[in-house]
């Protein structure tokens, strides 16, 4: 009787802590060969909205090694809306402090960076497309192990 009791707290505990847990709308990594990003490589991420004027959030996920030399990582994100308009938005990830400590989390020889886009609304269903390009002045950039899109729905 006390292990099936004990049993049954272990299934309990399990549901909650599942249930409590975020599913992700979409999530896709890009991974670079040689960790190098190069202009002409542009990460594209498709994400079917199934229902207009819901709200998500949109956060990129980079994963550099501690040998990346730049303070930060300035990225253009085109996206195409499933009518064809087009956008285009620069954005800067911050990758150290001043002092030149890591911002994102540190394993080992791996640093992971987040940049949370916050919450907004997709005015149409369909396929949006969002195309990353690095916006470094050099051709390509070493260290730079890959780069992920994370959609979460909000439920207001």
């Amino acid at each position: 009787m006390k292990t099936m009791h004990k049993f049954s707290c272990i299934i309990l505990v399990l549901i909650l802590v599942t249930s409590c847990t975020k599913q992700s709308y979409y999530n896709k990594v890009y991974s670079f060969k040689g960790n190098e990003w190069s202009q002409k490589q542009k990460p594209s991420f498709v994400v079917d909205v199934k229902e207009a004027d819901k709200s998500y959030v949109f956060t990129l996920n980079l994963r550099t090694t501690t040998e990346y030399k730049y303070s930060d990582l300035w990225i253009f994100m085109n996206t195409i809306s499933p009518d064809g308009k087009k956008a285009r938005e620069p954005f800067k990830i911050c990758i150290t402090n001043p002092d030149g400590t890591w911002i994102g989390v540190k394993t080992g020889t791996i640093v992971e960076h987040q940049f949370k886009f916050g919450k907004s609304k997709l005015p149409l269903k369909g396929k949006y497309t969002f195309i990353l390009e690095q916006g470094v002045t050099e051709s390509k950039i070493d260290n730079v192990l890959d780069i992920g899109l994370n959609v979460e729905e909000v439920f207001d």
